[in-house]
């Protein structure tokens, strides 16, 4: 596991900034390297509030580093502490990996297969995503992602597909029902409860890809 320094003490940080903008070429530099040095104790700590998102922690720090240095190239020593800047600045650089990742793969991630249940269906992300802990990014998007999607249903779905994704899914206050429930309850067969909501989410993915 990485060893980092330890952070400096305020005095140490002020005489380093105070280096880093009058010193010469030299000493600018040397100081630019302990500040960053003596930071990624910071950096990782603020990292590791992303951990549960799907990014390697080693890219985290590394990305992190980019927002430190620009803390560093960008902070007044007459706003306080340079540590309490860099915090926002690496946690800037951070979010804009993640919502540059969130762009990159669109909304239609919500529809790929993650695996099957135990009647041998595909699960989808979209049909645990109000289970799964969300990243922070996601936190963002959801309300509106989930807004979205009703609109969608009432717009773009039968009576019948509606009411088996209501049912399926357990929105709207109803409960949770298989795919077997739900074929005993509207008197269908388990396998055309199946055709019935894939066909639904395939209408949804379409308009929801459209934007």
């Amino acid at each position: 596991m990485k060893t980092f320094q330890k952070p400096l003490t305020s005095g140490e940080e002020a005489y380093y900034v105070r280096l880093l903008r009058e010193g010469d070429a030299d000493q600018a530099q040397a100081a630019k390297d302990t500040l960053i040095e003596r930071n990624l104790r910071l950096v990782a700590h603020v990292a590791k509030k992303y951990q549960n998102v799907d990014e390697d922690m080693e890219d985290m720090i590394s990305i992190g580093c980019i927002g430190l240095i620009k803390a560093i190239d960008t902070f007044d020593a007459g706003k306080g502490r340079l540590a309490t800047y860099a915090c926002r600045c690496i946690d800037n650089e951070l979010l804009m990996l993640l919502r540059s990742k969130k762009k990159t793969s669109r909304e239609v991630s919500l529809y790929e297969p993650i695996g099957q249940d135990k009647e041998g269906n595909e699960i989808h992300l979209m049909d645990v995503i109000e289970q799964e802990q969300q990243d922070v990014v996601e936190a963002l998007e959801y309300q509106g992602n989930i807004r979205r999607l009703m609109a969608l249903m009432q717009q773009e779905l039968t009576e019948r597909e509606k009411e088996i994704l209501l049912l399926r899914y357990g929105l709207w206050g109803r409960r949770e029902l298989t795919q077997s429930e739900i074929g005993e309850r509207l008197g269908i067969s388990r396998s055309y409860v199946s055709r019935i909501e894939k066909k639904a989410l395939n209408k949804l993915r379409e308009k929801f890809e459209q934007g």
